[in-house]
């Protein structure tokens, strides 16, 4: 193998989407993740698993592109030989990753207190609704309530009377993302230190964090944003325009930019000389967006795109999801994967998009069915013999 966490093994206490997601990225990139699951199998195996368009042989969309690139096993966790059994494989592995309920580790006896005295040098990553601690962190939460109570919902969407949410699922991918952060400067921090550490993601504080520089606004100038749409505060034009047969953006961030669209456009109305600047732009931001509605509504999305491009003037299609992974540039970027299943069927699915010059394979192993590589990770991973893992089985400790 040549990726570049090769060498590091996860241990994957995950289920939904946060974090099933960051060990995803984890796995894409090499590491060797352990999927440890209870009896009954990772709650996310059931989404869409009897859907007959989105699930293959009862292996649903969510499971079959989340939990790629994994193995997988089942153990008891609840029971003392189970809880021990767990301790030995924590003994092989770097980092434990849970996206459990506030609490829920301490009580299972698997949060960095505890794994910590089974291998001083484990590090352990939770992803949660509001974080470890504070007044708020028992609160539970979803997708959706990181999004609104992040702030960012307040600012999606056309007008503050109807708050939108982002279309993909942020408030966990987010968290996701930045496990995957937090995680890696831990392994490379133990490189000198020798030592672990735990990792606390809260969702709450990533949407916080993406709020970036519009905080900073808010607390200049003391004032609340509002949804704009597709428009910008500063930009213009800055939007999203329909077109015959769909609709395009475009971004006139420069006046160069502007120059160069009063050519492609050729419309009498915008030879001011005051929307030359950017703050008569603004000024004028319902007249040009207006007439541009008007103009672009002339003819297709390819027409227009070829004149803008042509004029290098930043802009797209509003691709539907069957354009956007057909398209050509995110298929040489290996952007679209086939996304097997054991039983040799297979689907397609969205890429690794971390690229390398060197480490650079790209490989993806199929969802593993629940249990699939139990015997496979007790003997190879933590020495344990037939006759050991038999009596294991017979015990239900494992599965």
């Amino acid at each position: 193998m040549n990726k570049p966490l090769e060498g590091i093994r996860i241990i994957d206490l995950t289920h939904m989407l946060s974090g099933p997601y960051g060990a995803m990225i984890l796995s894409d990139l090499g590491a060797d993740t352990i999927k440890v699951e209870p009896p009954h199998g990772e709650g996310t195996r059931k989404l869409l698993a009897t859907d007959p368009n989105n699930s293959i042989d009862g292996m649903g969309a969510y499971f079959i592109t989340l939990n790629r690139n994994k193995r997988t096993t089942c153990m008891d966790l609840k029971s003392e030989k189970g809880l021990q059994l767990f301790y030995d494989l924590v003994k092989e592995s770097d980092v434990v990753i849970s996206n459990f309920g506030a609490g829920v580790p301490q009580k299972l006896k698997i949060d960095y207190d505890n794994l910590k005295k089974v291998n001083p040098k484990i590090i352990t990553c939770s992803i949660s609704g509001f974080g470890s601690d504070g007044p708020g962190s028992k609160r539970p939460a979803f997708d959706q309530v990181a999004q609104a109570y992040g702030g960012g919902m307040s600012i999606t969407g056309e007008d503050a009377n109807h708050p939108m949410r982002a279309g993909i699922p942020i408030g966990d991918l987010g968290g996701g993302m930045f496990a995957v952060m937090g995680i890696q400067s831990a392994l490379l921090e133990r490189e000198r230190s020798g030592e672990g550490q735990h990792v606390d993601i809260s969702m709450v504080d990533v949407q916080i964090s993406l709020l970036n520089y519009m905080a900073t606004m808010h607390f200049m100038s003391g004032e609340d944003p509002f949804p704009i749409g597709n428009s910008h505060f500063v930009h213009v034009p800055y939007n999203t325009y329909p077109t015959q047969d769909g609709h395009l953006v475009i971004a006139v961030i420069t006046d160069n930019f502007w120059q160069n669209l009063k050519q492609v456009v050729n419309f009498e109305g915008f030879e001011k000389e005051e929307f030359d600047g950017q703050p008569g732009r603004l000024a004028a931001k319902d007249f040009i967006d207006g007439n541009l509605n008007e103009i672009f509504a002339t003819n297709t999305t390819k027409f227009w795109l070829d004149q803008l491009n042509e004029k290098r003037i930043p802009a797209a299609p509003v691709n539907k999801f069957s354009q956007a992974l057909s398209d050509e540039q995110v298929l040489h970027r290996n952007m679209v994967i086939e996304l097997g299943h054991p039983n040799g069927k297979s689907t397609k699915g969205p890429g690794n998009p971390i690229k390398f010059s060197r480490t650079n394979e790209e490989s993806f192993t199929p969802a593993p069915v629940l249990a699939q590589d139990t015997d496979e990770i007790l003997s190879e991973v933590m020495g344990k013999t037939a006759d050991e893992i038999a009596a294991l089985k017979e015990e239900g400790v494992i599965k």
